[in-house]
């Protein structure tokens, strides 16, 4: 067994293994919540934006003389070291820690705060320059600071959303085209009913699609708007004069975006809405897509036995028994995503709905959730 450092906590004193960079926080959450097998760390973009969150309130709190400059500076380093999953392997949190995001706000603070001991030539362990809770944390709260590190997290995630779909439309329309005199039977209750073109069809395939890129980046911009500097409930309290007008102007240039407060704070720290908006448009798209799947899947049925108007590519064999048998393999997985992506939607929206009193506990369930919809669809 390695060398081991103690460390206090409320329940006594606990060993560390010598050279983790998590503290005695961060090991209680992982003996509390061993869940899913996944940490913090595997969910895309959250840690960099954590780290994002935690480099804008050093500068911010620097700059209204609430921080010395050599410990925000230690602070800021830390901070990008942790953004590009350089101590991923010290992010050891659930996912689905059961802390309302503190036990994943507090694996960041402690990270930061062993490497910025260390950079200062200080032994892991040492918070005496730079402390997890009154330097790294300053400010700031998991309450305000957990649902703004999803925001951004979900908003980096679909950022190429509505292009796949554009594109996906975009070739709904060279199909539109190319079938502009193709006939077929059009069908109402799978009956036949009266001729159409097929163009016809893939252009109604490619309005739908048109119709859900725009609406899916409307509402990842509102994303941006996030209750950091509320704390606590949303009451600022804390958090210094001046301090989230500067920690908005450092995150904004950070990120690269304008991000904007919460109009109401105590909105911004109750209500997750924004979220489920977009999980629900997500899932429409997925949705819409799941009905041309299908609409693929029985015009190419037969071919000899039932409809068989559409020869969809053959790109695997569809039987060991039955040879010649092609299956609509690409139809029928875009069906498994959308069924995955409306069983996502569904927790989510029970999550948004289960907040209690001042804030949603369950945004780590969101943002998981969301991120595993938008990298499905």
């Amino acid at each position: 067994m390695g060398q081991m450092r103690t460390e206090e906590d409320v329940l006594g004193e606990r060993e560390l293994p010598a050279d983790a960079l998590y503290g005695i926080n961060t090991l209680r959450a992982l003996e509390n919540f061993p869940i899913t097998g996944r940490t913090i760390a595997t969910l895309p973009e959250f840690v960099p934006a954590l780290a994002m969150i935690k480099e804008a309130a050093a500068l911010a709190n620097k700059e209204i003389g609430a921080l010395s400059a050599q410990k925000a500076e230690a602070i800021v380093e830390a901070s990008q070291e942790i953004r590009t999953g350089k101590h991923d392997t010290h992010l050891i949190v659930d996912l689905l820690e059961g802390s309302g995001g503190t036990s994943s706000n507090m694996n960041l603070n402690e990270v930061i705060a062993n490497l910025a001991a260390r950079l200062t030539g200080k032994p892991i362990g040492d918070y005496a320059f730079v402390h997890p809770n009154d330097h790294v944390n300053l400010g700031q709260s998991a309450n305000d600071v957990i649902p703004t590190a999803m925001k951004l997290a979900v908003f980096r995630v679909s950022e190429g959303t509505s292009l796949a779909l554009t594109q996906l439309a975009a070739a709904f329309s060279e199909k539109k085209k190319e079938h502009s005199q193709t006939l077929r039977l059009g069908r109402t209750c799978l009956q036949d009913a009266v001729p159409m073109l097929f163009g016809q069809t893939f252009g109604g395939y490619e309005a739908v699609i048109e119709r859900h890129a725009k609406h899916v980046e409307e509402l990842r911009r509102q994303l941006l708007v996030v209750p950091l500097g509320g704390t606590a409930v949303g009451t600022g309290l804390n958090s210094r004069p001046g301090y989230k007008q500067a920690v908005f102007r450092h995150l904004s240039a950070l990120v690269g975006n304008e991000i904007k407060p919460a109009t109401d704070p105590f909105d911004g720290m109750q209500n997750l809405d924004a979220c489920a908006r977009l999980s629900a448009e997500i899932r429409n798209s997925a949705s819409s897509l799941w009905k041309i799947a299908n609409d693929l899947v029985v015009l190419s049925s037969g071919p000899v036995g039932a409809v068989g108007e559409v020869t969809l590519p053959a790109i695997q064999a569809g039987s060991s028994i039955m040879p010649g048998k092609i299956n609509p393999v690409v139809p029928m997985a875009v069906c498994q995503a959308a069924f995955a992506i409306a069983g996502n939607d569904a927790a989510i929206a029970i999550a948004c709905q289960q907040g209690l009193l001042e804030i949603n506990c369950y945004g780590m369930l969101v943002c998981d959730r969301l991120i595993d919809s938008i990298t499905l669809l």
